[in-house]
């Protein structure tokens, strides 16, 4: 059964920042991580569920799993939940970035 894939407007300006920031440094290698981001998302259409449970999951109601991109230093972590026929990509974030919820959990203790 093949999946329809939506990015959130979240995941979209997410992949928007990281690309921009990539590519101030590295034109050539922020345009081929793009396009490898890209292909990895559309590979959510065939067995999304092959991807681990994110970290995250047990904070939130519904299941959230996540697909990693990238290597070494340059991992990003594609976090989406299944809604029936549907994979919404939710965030992507890079691997070094705080797991979702916690950067409220620091915010609150200043």
């Amino acid at each position: 059964m093949a999946f329809q894939v939506s990015l959130t407007q979240t995941a979209n300006s997410e992949i928007e920042i990281a690309y921009s920031w990539l590519r101030e440094r590295n034109p050539d290698y922020a345009d081929r991580w793009f396009r490898g981001l890209m292909d990895a998302i559309a590979t959510l259409q065939e067995k999304p569920r092959r991807c681990i449970l994110a970290p995250e999951n047990d904070a939130f109601a519904e299941e959230i799993r996540q697909l990693i991109y990238g290597k070494s230093r340059n991992k990003y972590r594609i976090l989406f939940t299944i809604r029936e026929n549907t994979v919404f990509v939710l965030h992507v974030r890079h691997s070094s970035q705080a797991r979702l919820g916690e950067e409220i959990d620091e915010e609150e203790n200043f």
